[in-house]
């Protein structure tokens, strides 16, 4: 992709949805990830383009998008972060079929809720996110935001060879048992060091989105004051400054509104996860001046439907979860499809090597049946060396407490980063019926045994 703005599709219009609005083409293509003066990359993708399509649809009304799988294999498209209807989840095996080669799919849903999310393979995903199959969705608000700039900031960590090719070995037991698949090259908006061009004195709206496998990324914005607005698409009732670098862990979302200074200027956006600082971006201050805004209001989003679904503590039904396995970890045995097994053999007769509850693998029965309306409140526990990106499908989640301390005033998050060790507990309102995944957004870790899913009636 490769440029500064949103090169966004039109509007999905809201009239007759007979034919699709747009048409999304998995397939095998080239991009120029390390630059446009080095060898191009083999990847999978969307459309040709690295990320895919930058796809905007309204909120609360219907949109229709075809999917054309010309890729060699099966594949789906999980609309990440929205509530959305459980057919059109897109989840292989849970619920859909995979969508076979020189087949296509029509995804219809409604987004009740504005904001940033993204879309992205969901079958073999470890593989299939990592060739490049993924993409930002935005939600449009119902009144445009008053911003001068709105911007995508996808950043992904990439595995490629001497020649610029993406390294085979996917689902790797040992990465899976460990950290998971951690890329050596680091691209934003699918270009190295790419430039985002603002004009001076421009507020601008950084949607940012870790598409990355395994690793938890962290940037730090030298010389600029960013205010955190939004979280996994989900508006803050009040703004709060970025104190520090900000930490996305895979398939995160944070909108960051920054008001640029006067007068022409160069901000070099780092990542610093690995110890020294890597350019990840430049956001360039160039050309003639917009009005100063060093008066005005700071941006607050409208607040989306979500924030009336509060949970009933008081009523709600408590669930354990117990995370198990990976390399260092204490578990000698899971149950595995309905049979037990000891560690030696789930890892190398079944490539198996985490468990939930002592189930490695998505189970036959639910981790909890919940009726529609009521309140959850899942205490999970991180027994293991590793952190962990959980994610819960169709819906959004409130963290209560991190390691027995109430969390004041949580925001909502459909992924949340535990650590090792640490216990939380969460809570959201089961008012999406289907059957809904839950699982670690490590995607190794979630090949590896780390998945379970929710029923609601």
């Amino acid at each position: 992709m490769g440029t500064a703005a949103l090169a966004t599709l039109p509007i999905l219009p809201t009239h007759a949805l007979a034919s699709p609005a747009y048409v999304l083409r998995p397939g095998a293509a080239e991009a120029s990830l390390r630059g446009p003066d080095e060898p191009k990359t083999q990847v999978w993708v969307y459309n040709h383009s690295a990320p895919g399509p930058v796809i905007r649809i309204p909120r609360a009304k219907p949109v229709h998008i075809r999917v054309d799988n010309a890729l060699p294999d099966p594949t789906t498209v999980h609309w990440h972060g929205i509530r959305i209807e459980n057919a059109m989840d897109g989840v292989s095996g849970l619920t859909q079929q995979p969508i076979m080669p020189g087949a296509s799919f029509d995804y219809r849903f409604t987004a009740p809720d504005a904001g940033t999310y993204w879309y992205h393979s969901h079958h073999r995903s470890w593989e299939q996110i990592a060739r490049g199959l993924y993409g930002l969705l935005i939600v449009n608000e119902d009144t445009p935001v008053d911003v001068d700039a709105d911007l995508a900031f996808i950043a992904d960590d990439w595995r490629l060879d001497e020649a610029g090719q993406i390294t085979e070995g996917f689902g790797a037991l040992h990465e899976a048992a460990h950290r998971g698949r951690l890329g050596n090259w680091l691209t934003v908006n699918g270009d190295t060091k790419p430039k985002l061009n603002v004009s001076p004195n421009a507020r601008v709206r950084l949607r940012c989105v870790s598409a990355a496998n395994a690793r938890v990324m962290a940037f730090e914005l030298p010389g600029l004051t960013a205010h955190v607005i939004a979280l996994d698409g989900q508006p803050l009732e009040t703004p709060e400054i970025l104190d520090g670098p900000l930490v996305l862990a895979p398939a995160q979302r944070v909108d960051l509104v920054i008001d640029m200074p006067g007068t022409p200027a160069t901000f070099i956006i780092n990542e610093v996860s690995v110890g020294d600082p890597i350019v990840a971006a430049e956001l360039v201050v160039s050309g003639d001046a917009l009005a100063d805004r060093k008066n005005a209001a700071p941006l607050i989003l409208p607040s989306n439907p979500l924030a009336q679904h509060q949970p009933d503590l008081e009523n709600a039904l408590h669930i354990d979860l117990l995370m198990q396995g990976g390399a260092m970890g204490g578990m000698t045995q899971a149950t595995y499809k309905g049979q037990m097994f000891d560690m030696r053999t789930l890892v190398r007769e079944h490539g198996q090597a985490w468990a939930f509850n002592g189930n490695a693998g998505k189970p036959v029965d639910p981790l909890v049946d919940l009726k529609a309306g009521q309140t959850a409140v899942i205490g999970m526990i991180n027994d293991t060396r590793w952190p962990h990106a959980m994610h819960l499908h169709g819906h959004h989640f409130r963290v209560l407490e991190i390691d027995s301390k109430a969390v004041i005033n949580a925001p909502w998050r459909d992924t949340h980063l535990m650590q090792p060790a640490e216990r939380i507990k969460i809570a959201f309102v089961a008012d999406n019926p289907g059957k809904w995944l839950f699982h670690c957004h490590m995607l190794e870790h979630h090949m590896a045994g780390m998945g379970t899913w929710i029923n609601v009636a």
